[in-house]
This record gives C-alpha cells, sequence and structure tokens, in this order.
C-alpha cells in the first residue's frame, strides 16, 4: 500500500519546531530553577560605558582572532557551511522566501556560535595557550546547563522569526511560492507588495533583534565567569542594556553590519566577522561587568 507524503509550509513546520522547543525549555527549566532559586540572591554590578569603549572592545577582539587565527578559522568554517546548507534548502525545497531571514537569522543565534570563542578569549586573558580545542571547554563549565537553556531559548526565538517571516510573505507576495530567484526579486523589489513584506520583515526583525542583544549580550559571558545562574545572567544582561542604550544600541549595528557583510560572499566572510565579533563581545562583557 502506497504511502502518500504531504510536504507542509515553512509555517506549519515552524509552528512545530516552536512547539518542541518550547516543551524543552518547560522542562528544562523547572530543573534549573529548582537546582539555582535559593543559591544566589544578588545580581552582577553594571558598569556604564561610552560608545567610544567600543573601539577598544573591536580592538581586543581583533588581537584575540590574531593570536589564534589558524585555530579560530578552522573552527568558524562552520559558519559559511551552514550558510551554504540554509541555501540549498532554501532553493532545493522551495523555501525561497526564508532565504534572507534564514542568513540575517546569524544574529538571533551567534550568541549560540560564539560561546566556545568567549571560551578562548577567557583562556587567553588569564594568559594560557589557547588553540582551537579549548572552545570545547565550556561543556566543562559548571553553568553548562543554563548555557544550554539560554541556547534553547535563542533557537526558539529564531524558529519564531522565521514562522513570522514567512507570515509576513504569506501576507504580502504569497501565498504561492516563487516560479523562479529572479522572479522573486523582481517582485520583491518592484511591486508594491514585495515593498510592503520588505518595510514589515525589516521592521519585526529588528524587534527580534532587540530582544536577543538584550538577553545575551552579558549572560553567555557571564555564565562563562561566573556560576550565578540562568535568571540572575538574564537579568544582569537587561540591566546592562538599560544602564548602557547608546552604546549597547550602537554594538547591536556593529554586530548587524559584521554578519550581513559576511554573509554577502556566500557566507564566507562569516569566518572572520563571527570570530571578531565573538571575542570583541568577552571584552564587551569585561567593560560592562566587574570582576
Amino acid at each position: 500500500m502506497a504511502v502518500e507524503h504531504q510536504i507542509r509550509n515553512p509555517l506549519e513546520w515552524g509552528v512545530d519546531q516552536v512547539r518542541l522547543i518550547q516543551s524543552a525549555l518547560g522542562l528544562t527549566g523547572r530543573a534549573l530553577d529548582g537546582a539555582e532559586a535559593d543559591r544566589y540572591t544578588a545580581l552582577p554590578l553594571v558598569r556604564r560605558i561610552e560608545v567610544a569603549d567600543l573601539r577598544m572592545v573591536l580592538v581586543k577582539g581583533l588581537a584575540d582572532f590574531s593570536a589564534a587565527r589558524t585555530d579560530v578559522l578552522f573552527l568558524c568554517l562552520i559558519y559559511p557551511v551552514v550558510g551554504l546548507f540554509l541555501m540549498y534548502m532554501a532553493f532545493g525545497y522551495e523555501m525561497l522566501p526564508l532565504l534572507f531571514p534564514m542568513a540575517s537569522g546569524f544574529v538571533l543565534i551567534g550568541p549560540v556560535a560564539a560561546v566556545g570563542l568567549y571560551e578562548m578569549s577567557r583562556r587567553r586573558e588569564k594568559g594560557q595557550e589557547v588553540t582551537w580545542a579549548d572552545a570545547f571547554g565550556v561543556l566543562r563549565s559548571p553553568a553548562f546547563g543554563a548555557i544550554v537553556v539560554l541556547g534553547l531559548l535563542l533557537l526558539a526565538i529564531f524558529l519564531s522569526w522565521l514562522v513570522m517571516a514567512y507570515a509576513i510573505y504569506f501576507g504580502t507576495l504569497g501565498p504561492e511560492p516563487p516560479t523562479s530567484a529572479g522572479a522573486f526579486v523582481r517582485a520583491v523589489l518592484t511591486t508594491p507588495a514585495g515593498w510592503a513584506m520588505i518595510i514589515a520583515g525589516i521592521g519585526v526583525g529588528f524587534l527580534f533583534a532587540v530582544l536577543v542583544l538584550t538577553i545575551s549580550v552579558v549572560s553567555f559571558p557571564l555564565l562563562l565567569d561566573r556560576d550565578v545562574g540562568l535568571y540572575p545572567a538574564i537579568g544582569t544582561s537587561i540591566r546592562a542594556v538599560m544602564a548602557n542604550p547608546r552604546p549597547m544600541a550602537a554594538w547591536g549595528l556593529i554586530v548587524a553590519g559584521g554578519l550581513v557583510l559576511g554573509s554577502i560572499p556566500l557566507f564566507i566572510g562569516l569566518a572572520i566577522a563571527m570570530p571578531v565579533l565573538g571575542h570583541a563581545t568577552w571584552h564587551l562583557y569585561r567593560k560592562l561587568v566587574p570582576r
């Protein structure tokens, strides 16, 4: 008896994935809450910084990258590979409208991908010799469980962004898939519906990016540096952003711009942009949170 396979649209697929992540977050979150609830009471202090401080942060990030260039390039080759795989998925499974949302989604899941780079910067800061294998030292961190949960949270946000992006396409240029890449580009750039999709997508994507920046810019490095627990780490990250709105807005633009530029030449530039920004984020954390 033949079995008929039905290909679901990206909206249905995304909703299912978000539900799975939410379920995992609920189970793991309850376990972490029970382990951390009574252990920590005071949140770490947060400094005020200036936009000019970001230059030194980037200089230090570039120095970390230069110190272990070969190792970091090897480690970060995964990003272009993932990017090219996303392109294949988009063209091979008629998910062309999600190509740009998937590429821009690097901004949302970048903090997870950069955790190993934070660990390398942390070790170099202590004067230790660093190789690409040290990036996996995060697996031995006492806060590894909290890091995993926070990573799952960002993954859920990324999947939610894909669902919203497809919903925007569905309400503007959809619901039919594009007949070709050329036809899709022409429709996006030369029709009122295409411009409506661009404007709505940029607006919604901006909100997702602000959310991720707010909850993750300090929390991942803080969890590696101190076993403070998931909720204090997120709380400290939120306070750091609230106390430094202009520098954090500038940092968000720097990260977004760097990742966009790294994605343009077939994602190859991400092998450089990601490690520099990742190392720099560690030094930004050092600026924001005193020892």
